[in-house]
């Protein structure tokens, strides 16, 4: 039977035969959002006018007399239906009294590329790059300290952020490989962090706890929420997302309320169940942007491994038109010689970026990867990963490997699913 996976803006094509096939797993959000017949409009109106565990943003304003607004908003790599969620939010901002020229959307880009002018007219639109102000978050630059952690560190973050009146975000919430769920805190730290602190909360990404999908007792989640109360932020709106277009749920209130409404959600449509492991996973990151750069596409690797028994392969399909992503990411990979040098570095020498390619090397431990990319041959080989230009040929490698009888599972959309087999927690 032949499958088509995103890859880029196009599709590849593989034929597989049934008696091969365990499954085809997919996020459940597709169904629910056709079986609701959801409005984009209505959803978003319905969460803003009905919020969780909080006043509306016209009484926090009162409350607050804020006179001036910030909201944080995504970057391109995490696909947000802003045409939907930012015109009614700004409304109810402007209509509360704070007028547009007093509106800050900040762009939560974490160690990411800023945005060019024309990115951020395509995601937000031309009406509001117009009205209000947009602006890059930088890491190393414009930081203020809006407190201090726990454990001792100092909150520095945007400097806009940490003196904003008031304070709201919004973005996506889906699966994080160790995180455990995106959205919500996750705009702050990450988002709108200093480099230092960014880089000390990827560090503990090593703890078994932080991992797809969990958010109980994850140390990573659990300084994300720390950070986002002691920045004092006001409100979020988040959605659960079937694609781009197609809002299926949308959360907005409170900063850990509203978002673990969102996640309880998320949680009954994307964790999937399987009886036993295959011997090849084939992994599609859903197309672009998911699959924009090895940086993002990684993401993939992190529900197929659940997907996989010990030995097996996975077949990752991502275009990454523009290649490995991130300078550190690509030095790491390029100065290693085994996937043990990355390893030792981690631990040792632990540096942003470079945590990509250790997560590479943790799947290498349990399965081998055949890349199926547009990437140069000698590129992938650096990462310990196997090329190959045509997915069916990648399956004949893996069958060479595993033989006739090999048992096979496909994830078109592997980053927005987290695999459990049946009876585990």
């Amino acid at each position: 039977m032949k499958h088509q996976l995103a890859y880029g803006k196009r599709y590849l094509e593989v034929n597989i035969p049934d008696e091969n096939l365990l499954g085809v797993l997919k996020p459940g959000v597709q169904q629910a959002y056709a079986a609701a017949g959801a409005d984009n409009a209505a959803v978003i109106r319905r969460a803003l006018h009905n919020p969780i565990g909080s006043p509306a943003i016209s009484e926090i304003i009162a409350l607050k007399k804020a006179r001036q607004a910030v909201i944080i908003v995504n970057d391109i790599t995490r696909p947000t239906p802003y045409q939907w969620m930012l015109p009614p939010l700004l409304e109810a901002i402007e209509d509360a009294g704070i007028t547009s020229d007093n509106i800050k959307l900040i762009i939560a880009l974490g160690i990411h590329r800023p945005h060019t002018t024309e990115e951020n007219r395509r995601i937000f639109g031309e009406a509001i790059c117009s009205r209000y102000q947009v602006l890059n978050h930088d890491c190393d630059d414009n930081l203020a300290c809006a407190g201090q952690l726990s454990n001792g560190w100092d909150l520095l973050i945007n400097r806009h952020v940490a003196e904003a009146d008031l304070l709201i975000s919004t973005g996506v919430v889906e699966l994080h490989y160790f995180a455990g769920w995106s959205g919500g805190r996750k705009s702050i730290l990450p988002g709108v962090a200093a480099r230092p602190l960014i880089e000390a909360n990827h560090r503990m990404m090593d703890n078994p706890r932080a991992c797809l999908g969990n958010y109980r007792d994850n140390p990573v989640n659990d300084l994300m929420l720390e950070a986002a109360r002691t920045a004092g932020l006001d409100f979020i709106l988040n959605v659960v997302t079937a694609g781009k277009e197609e809002i299926v749920f949308a959360a907005a209130g409170d900063f850990y309320q509203a978002w673990m409404e969102a996640v309880h959600y998320a949680e009954a449509c994307n964790i999937v169940t399987i009886a036993r492991p295959a011997d090849v996973v084939i992994a599609a990151c859903g197309g672009f942007p998911k699959d924009i750069n090895v940086y993002q596409s990684q993401k993939a690797l992190d529900s197929a491994v659940q997907a996989v028994k010990p030995g097996g392969t996975i077949i990752w399909v991502a275009e990454c038109p523009e290649g490995m992503g991130e300078d550190t990411f690509a030095e790491w990979i390029a100065n290693a010689q085994c996937p043990e040098d990355i390893e030792n570095r981690f631990f040792t020498r632990f540096e942003l970026g470079g945590h990509k390619a250790f997560a590479i090397c943790r799947i290498l431990n349990k399965a081998d990867i055949i890349l199926v990319s547009g990437l140069p041959e000698d590129m992938v080989k650096a990462m310990f990963v196997t090329p190959c230009a045509d997915l069916n040929k990648a399956l004949e490698m893996a069958g060479q490997k595993h033989g006739p009888d090999m048992k096979v599972i496909i994830m078109p959309q592997a980053p927005r699913i987290a695999v459990r087999l049946t009876g585990a927690e």
